[in-house]
């Protein structure tokens, strides 16, 4: 299903944001990396799953409600093991029925566990210069460390890379006191990918591929937002 079949169906139902899946498939419509990542509605279904991924594991909730899933505890991460993975599932519906009690919960997103330098890839459309791309530091810090560079689309693959340098956090991509270097060709791809979806879907109002994981041999996305108009 391309982009636009996405968002027209989305329309339909009277939402401007797409659920975790939903962006993955515009993700990779793109070619963009994502997690190894499944939809269960059972604990039963999980342990399945699991047993092509293994340990350890990340659960979210899944629900067209819920735009910022960490806010209302419907992520847990570092799954380790069968007891925590029934722990946590049981936490993350626990949690949306206190906090957003009127969301319907479609389900339980199970991804694998992914470890390097975790990076943000976004997208605005600014009321001046239109559509614009950030790329900087990312997790559940980017607010706070707000290190982020920015460019108006498009972008040239010179200027995806003078924008992975641009930030304070770079040093720590080309492997700070031993810790491993990020693979910059592969973030410089996957910001001219995304910068291309941009361009493409000029009804985005915003994009938030975060966290991103920037490994040694690779780029992978693990969570998208996407909002459009």
């Amino acid at each position: 299903m391309s982009p636009k079949e996405i968002f027209d169906k989305v329309k339909k139902s009277r939402r401007n944001n797409l659920t975790e899946k939903e962006s993955r498939e515009v993700l990779e419509y793109y070619n963009i990396p994502v997690v190894k990542g499944e939809i269960v509605k059972s604990i039963e279904l999980a342990k399945q799953f699991i047993e092509k991924i293994h340990y350890p594991i990340a659960l979210k909730v899944v629900s067209k409600q819920i735009i910022h899933k960490t806010d209302v505890g419907g992520v847990m991460l570092n799954i380790m093991n069968e007891k925590d993975l029934i722990d946590g599932y049981h936490e993350i519906v626990k949690n949306i029925e206190k906090n957003v009690p009127n969301a319907t919960i479609e389900g339980i997103f199970i991804q694998e566990m992914l470890s390097g330098t975790e990076v943000i890839i976004g997208g605005k459309k600014d009321p001046t210069f239109g559509q614009t791309i950030a790329f900087g530091l990312g997790g559940i810090f980017v607010e706070i460390y707000k290190d982020i560079s920015f460019r108006v689309l498009p972008i040239t693959k010179i200027d995806a890379l003078k924008m992975i340098k641009e930030i304070k956090a770079y040093k720590i991509l080309e492997g700070y006191r031993g810790s491993k270097p990020a693979n910059i060709d592969a973030l410089v791809d996957m910001l001219l990918k995304t910068s291309k979806l941009l361009e493409e879907n000029p009804e985005i109002k915003e994009l938030d591929i975060n966290p991103v994981f920037a490994m040694p041999n690779r780029a992978v996305a693990a969570d998208a937002r996407i909002i459009f108009e």
